[in-house]
């Protein structure tokens, strides 16, 4: 189901992928899957934000954080805090960023993801927009 999902919405079509992601849900939770009802509320949470829904991709990257951070999942937490970041980025609220974002880019450097650089360049442009309001 999840990966049929992701092929949905690679092809456009969102309200499918969204039902598609929802089942998997459904699934994961009957079967205990920790990691794929996290991965599910991350994926929902950026369909979510990307469709204008914000306070309901919050709720789900915060759930999806949880899981995360119950399990151990390092890259699937940095995944959410920078996604929480971003979204608190574009409403004005660059101290909620930071503070989302600055733990991200540690795990990514951490685990020398490639992914760190651009997390970076994120908090260096938070920043620059906080310190330009000042």
């Amino acid at each position: 189901m999840h990966c049929l999902a992701i092929l949905k919405v690679n092809t456009g079509q969102i309200e499918q992928a969204i039902a598609l992601f929802q089942q998997s849900l459904e699934i994961e939770e009957r079967i205990g899957d920790a990691q794929g009802k996290a991965a599910t509320l991350h994926n929902l949470g950026y369909l979510k934000a990307n469709s204008g829904q914000i306070e309901q991709a919050i709720a789900l990257f915060q759930q999806s954080l949880e899981i995360e951070e119950r399990i151990g999942n390092a890259q699937g937490k940095a995944m959410s805090l920078s996604w929480l970041g971003y979204i608190a980025e574009q409403e004005g609220d660059f101290d909620t960023a930071l503070n989302y974002l600055q733990p991200s880019l540690e795990i990514l450097q951490r685990m020398q993801s490639p992914d760190a650089e651009t997390v970076r360049q994120i908090i260096a442009r938070v920043q620059q927009m906080r310190d330009d309001i000042s």
